[in-house]
């Protein structure tokens, strides 16, 4: 079973001031792949609370999902922490995000969105509305199983897949 942690970053949610419905969306999609919600909490827009929290949930969880802080205000500082604590990037995902995004709206182009991976734990930056993290998590949803395989250690070919009963079909 995935691990997965939520963070929320609003400045005006971590305050009271505005309810977060992203978080819950998050939670409800990333259901659909059998994966365990560990933590889920909502946090100011500040860059050293979010790298600090972003380190610390890479020790239990096996994916992290942020919501929020990726656009191009000077309060939005979630992919600046993300990318400091990150020691790779896999942009693919952001790509197939960004892609997909722009079919339903032109601000997709200016999401600065990040997706990276620290020890054995994947990071992915999503948008702040809960229509668009519907949009985007639903773009990488089936990539996530396989991609955490990978970085716990799996050596299945990357060409097979697990049918209903969790047996590997290989193709080649």
């Amino acid at each position: 079973m995935i691990k997965v942690a939520v963070l929320t970053l609003s400045d005006k949610g971590s305050k009271g001031e505005r309810e977060d419905t992203s978080g819950p969306a998050i939670e409800k999609l990333i259901s659909k792949i059998g994966a365990e919600i560990v933590h889920s909490e909502i946090l100011p827009d500040e860059k050293s609370l979010i790298k600090k929290k972003l380190i610390s949930l890479c020790k239990k969880a096996d994916l992290i999902l942020t919501t929020g802080g990726t656009g191009v205000s000077p309060r939005d500082v979630t992919p600046d922490a993300t990318k400091e604590v990150i020691q790779y990037d896999i942009p693919g995902i952001v790509e197939a995000m960004r892609a997909e995004g722009i079919k339903k709206t032109p601000y997709a182009m200016i999401s600065r969105a990040v997706a990276g991976v620290r020890g054995t734990t994947l990071i992915i930056n999503l948008p702040g509305s809960p229509k668009a993290v519907k949009e985007n998590l639903s773009v990488v949803l089936p990539v996530l199983r396989h991609s955490i395989e990978k970085l716990q250690g799996s050596t299945e070919e990357c060409a097979c897949q697990r049918n209903k009963n969790r047996r590997s079909i290989c193709h080649k």
